[in-house]
């Protein structure tokens, strides 16, 4: 009933771990797999090693998470033989890759297309790191000559992972798929920023950072729903999902897989088994025997 498949790669269910959260290191991967993820991505990986921002690096706000890392990670090079780790578990992992530029984003793609990986997705639009992805997803052009040329470096399915921080989300949905993007994941997170009143200074080290978690679903929702209707790739929503109604909402947008973040923080590992037995719930509920049945039911309202 859950089951579906994404580009060729099979799931047990349409819960997906994103990139970012519990991503970095072979044992954290594989715990989230065993907690019931349909599939896990990792967090992204560049060329070179990355310290990443200066602390505070995540703060709490109402409904959702700020985050400024600055995509601190270990190097691609490296980082493959951490990934080599996470055979046996049955679920399929997909390396997340970004670049400060388009060479640097096939060069990455080529290291981790030989670890084994079921899939690759583009950083397109990281929002805290300036030249590391942002710019790229926010240029129809650029975005297509960054997803062309990964296409031309792999032969694995490619994610292009997009930011609604771009002037016309749909059109750069569509331009990464004319590149031969096999599937589009929407959204990142929002360019944003929190300041303390007391100590009258903006709460992150970087200023400005990512806004993730409930408080921005009914815009990755959006962009999900006008997405999927304009390319025929599939589509995987991210952003805010907490529940299997959320979930739901996204999969009747037109979403044909979930990602989950935030939430891993808010309600535990054991959230990805917590909403894939919600959206079977509602499946049972509504008379629907699996998860195809429902996938974009309200692009036809």
């Amino acid at each position: 009933m859950l089951a579906i498949e994404l580009c060729g790669i099979k799931l047990r269910n349409p819960t997906m771990l994103a990139s970012g959260i519990m991503g970095t290191t072979a044992a954290s991967l594989v715990r989230i797999a065993r907690a019931g993820a349909g599939a896990v991505v990792t967090k992204s990986t560049g060329l070179v090693p990355r310290e990443g921002h200066r602390n505070p690096t995540v703060v709490e706000i109402e409904q959702g998470l700020l985050n400024a890392i600055g995509l601190a990670n270990p190097g691609v090079a490296e980082f493959v033989q951490e990934l080599r780790g996470v055979s046996g578990t049955g679920v399929p992992v997909v390396a997340s890759v970004y670049g400060l530029s388009i060479e640097e984003y096939a060069k990455a793609a080529r290291f981790v297309t030989k670890a084994g990986v079921a899939a690759i997705e583009l950083n397109l639009s990281c929002p805290n790191v300036e030249k590391a992805g942002a710019i790229f997803g926010a240029d129809e052009e650029l975005a297509f000559q960054v997803v062309h040329l990964v296409r031309r470096a792999t032969s694995l399915p490619v994610f292009a992972k997009l930011t609604a921080n771009a002037g016309d989300v749909v059109a750069i949905a569509k331009a990464c798929e004319d590149a031969g993007a096999d599937a589009i994941t929407a959204i990142n997170t929002l360019k944003a920023m929190a300041i303390d009143i007391r100590a009258r200074t903006p709460l992150l080290g970087n200023r400005v950072g990512g806004l993730s978690g409930q408080c921005i679903k009914p815009i990755a929702v959006r962009c999900v729903y006008e997405i999927a209707r304009e390319v025929s790739v599939p589509v995987i929503g991210c952003g805010g999902i907490t529940t299997g109604r959320d979930a739901v909402e996204f999969l009747l947008a037109g979403a044909r897989a979930v990602q989950i973040g935030t939430a891993v923080l808010t309600r535990g590992v054991s959230v990805f088994r917590k909403v894939s037995l919600e959206i079977k719930e509602y499946l049972e509920e509504m008379g629907y025997g699996s998860v195809d049945e429902i996938v974009g039911l309200a692009q036809r309202c």
